[in-house]
């Protein structure tokens, strides 16, 4: 019960912070500390009902410092984070996973450049053919080329007599016939 009333005592204004009001708050996450716009998770450990001031100016310059970019490609700043499925880096709205070959405390210039390039290259080679108006695409996949049709991924269906059809072929097929193939698989 007295966590409860504890909760109704929330969200809890700390002070002003940089002109802005710093509070506190429990959300869809857990913990956090709020400024302007700018949302910080409390650590596990830490009392959301007795942090101050101090203890979350401290905080939001830790995420601050975590978040800044630790190197620059193209022009554009590379920032790096650690996530669901593990340690990445984010450039130009490009999430790229950190594989276990690479020190993700001592990442260099050159191992940056290198994973956004194989990234980058990944993802041209990811589409043959795209109908955006229609949410249609023919992808690459591990297993061959696949239909994304909205959010479902279909398997390619086959040419009247019975062939796969090739990347050149696919290039060139007509939506006509990729829907034909939709709306066999999809009920």
């Amino acid at each position: 019960m007295e966590e409860a009333m504890e909760l109704f005592a929330l969200p809890r204004v700390l002070g002003t912070y940089e002109d802005q009001e710093l509070s506190v708050n429990v959300g869809r996450f857990g913990p956090y500390i709020k400024l302007g716009d700018q949302f910080i998770s409390i650590p596990k450990g830490e009392d959301l009902h007795t942090i101050e001031l101090e203890r979350a100016i401290e905080l939001l310059h830790e995420k601050q410092q975590a978040d800044a970019p630790i190197a620059f490609y193209n022009e554009l700043p590379v920032t790096k984070g650690k996530g669901r499925f593990g340690p990445f880096i984010k450039w130009n709205d490009m999430f790229i996973n950190i594989p276990r070959a690479y020190n993700f405390d001592t990442l260099s210039q050159q191992d940056i450049n290198e994973l956004i390039e194989k990234k980058m290259e990944k993802e041209a080679n990811r589409f043959i053919k795209q109908w955006p108006a229609e949410k249609i695409n023919i992808e690459n996949g591990r297993w061959g080329p696949f239909i994304r049709f909205n959010k479902k991924m279909l398997k390619m269906g086959r040419k009247t007599d019975g062939g796969k059809y090739t990347a050149e072929e696919l290039a060139d097929i007509d939506v006509e016939e990729i829907k034909k193939m939709i709306v066999e698989q999809v009920p």
